[in-house]
């Protein structure tokens, strides 16, 4: 019994150290990805699109979204002039398609930070738990004389709880950093689908038919 409490202690440390790895490994993914597919001034981008969409200059908005680089603006944004050039009647609908589709990819990776910063507490407890039955164990072999070995089991027993503290706290706050970018982020390109649904309702439709 008490050598699996000590190896479920190991295993413990074992596994906070792995998932705080592998939590660093998904933050910094996730870092790369939001710089590398957002817009350096969205708020510039948003302004220079949208005048554009609301002048119903679609050449200057397709122009303006190319030079504008690889971000998901500008992806949205030819990808919907494409078949707004099209007249598709099911323009809304591709929109929120491409909405959905960039949802996927913004949250990749998301789960992962989600679970280890609502469970890295509980194993860091666990572990504690473990650590405190070995010290009443120690208490019931050695009795008062063992009063200072147990202190320092007790002590070793809540470094285990300390250290899912540790990593759950900064996990918690990057999972809620980067869900709160990817709210911004389908906010803006549900704007952005508006502006189109309504300079395509306004000019382009009746010239399709």
């Amino acid at each position: 019994m008490l050598l699996l409490v000590d190896y479920g202690e190991t295993f413990i440390f074992l596994a906070l150290g792995f998932a705080s790895v592998i939590a660093l490994a998904a933050g910094l993914e996730r870092t790369l990805v939001f710089k590398r597919h957002t817009a350096r001034d969205t708020e510039q981008f948003m302004m220079g699109l949208v005048t554009r969409l609301r002048a119903h200059d679609i050449a200057g908005a397709l122009e303006f979204s190319k030079s504008a680089g690889q971000n998901i603006y500008a992806r949205f944004a030819m990808f919907t002039i494409e078949h707004y050039e099209q007249c598709h009647e099911g323009i809304a609908d591709l929109m929120q398609g491409k909405i959905i589709e960039e949802k996927i990819q913004l949250e990749k990776r998301l789960p992962i930070l989600n679970t280890l910063g609502n469970n890295a507490p509980f194993i860091g407890l666990l572990g504690t738990v473990l650590g405190v039955i070995k010290a009443f164990h120690g208490l019931g072999t050695l009795g008062a004389t063992g009063a200072e070995v147990v202190m320092r089991s007790i002590s070793s027993a809540l470094l285990a709880t300390a250290a899912g503290l540790f990593v759950a706290i900064p996990v918690v706050m990057a999972n809620n950093y980067f869900s709160r970018k990817v709210k911004i982020i389908l906010q803006n390109m549900e704007i952005l689908s508006r502006e189109f649904l309504a300079s395509y309702t306004h000019s382009k439709k009746k010239s399709c038919h």
